[in-house]
């Protein structure tokens, strides 16, 4: 099963950021976006990434759009900043996934998915800026770390959860003491995320304590946020919605609004 030296030789394993989209995200964070756009056509890789993320259902555009200054336009500083994070994403996505049932297309759909709610969330909340925008992107990162943790156990992890109905992160923590958001918080700092970012998700979990008004507030609805997203359909099927325990003590005094400012996303889709 999982153990501590499993743990670090995954975060060892972590890829720095790469030079180019280094560079980008210094232009994006200084608010040149035209020069952003032209360091980050430098990389083709990043430049298939954005086109690709773009232009998927989820964002509406009825034309492609291909131009990557036209794409920085379109997203602006905040947004752009969130989907270079998005892209870092992709360095650690898995060639196959091992324990749940996802693509690649699968996995960019939930990214933007995530992404799109969690901007209309922060607006109806006030609150929206650089930060607090890309927190989104690394719940993400939690899964691929869960399923390249627990990927090559999978057998076991069946029949333990089996007997004890057991979520990922808490049979993590058990064998570990660690939380599949302690690991994020790692990926953040070692990515260079702003540390605000790193409490947010860590916060998400639903499970820490004395936080300052502000960070509880965004913890409780990217809390609630993914239990709602994972409850949809498609995730249900991957596996997804047995991945972290649903805190609803947490969560339950925002729970009308959420549903409220979701409900109106999806029925102005």
């Amino acid at each position: 099963m999982v153990t501590q030296e499993q743990i670090s030789h995954y975060i060892q394993n972590i890829p720095p950021v790469p030079d180019v989209v280094k560079q980008t995200l210094g232009f994006v964070q200084s608010g040149d976006l035209i020069k952003a756009a032209k360091c980050a056509e430098q990389d083709p890789a990043l430049k298939l990434y954005l086109k690709t993320l773009i232009n998927r259902p989820i964002y509406g555009f009825r034309n492609e759009v291909s131009d990557v200054s036209q794409i920085f336009g379109i997203l602006g500083t905040s947004t752009a900043q969130q989907i270079l994070y998005h892209y870092l994403l992709t360095l650690l996505v898995p060639k196959e996934w091992k324990l749940f049932a996802l693509n690649h297309h699968a996995f960019y759909d939930l990214q933007a998915s995530l992404s799109r709610k969690w901007e209309k969330i922060l607006r109806h909340l006030n609150l929206l800026n650089r930060d607090t925008e890309s927190a989104i992107t690394l719940l993400p990162a939690s899964i691929i770390v869960c399923d390249a943790l627990f990927g090559e156990h999978k057998s076991e992890v069946e029949q333990l959860r089996s007997v004890k109905a057991l979520d990922y992160n808490t049979i993590l923590y058990r064998l570990s003491k660690q939380t599949l958001f302690d690991i994020c918080s790692v990926i953040a700092h070692k990515w260079e995320m702003s540390p605000s970012i790193s409490r947010i998700v860590h916060a998400a979990s639903g499970l820490d304590q004395n936080l300052e008004p502000k960070e509880r507030l965004l913890a409780q609805w990217i809390h609630l946020l993914l239990f709602y997203e994972l409850s949809q359909s498609p995730y249900v099927s991957a596996g997804l919605n047995e991945f972290i325990d649903f805190q609803i003590e947490f969560v339950h005094d925002i729970y009308e609004s959420f549903m409220q400012v979701v409900e109106y996303d999806e029925s102005n889709r």
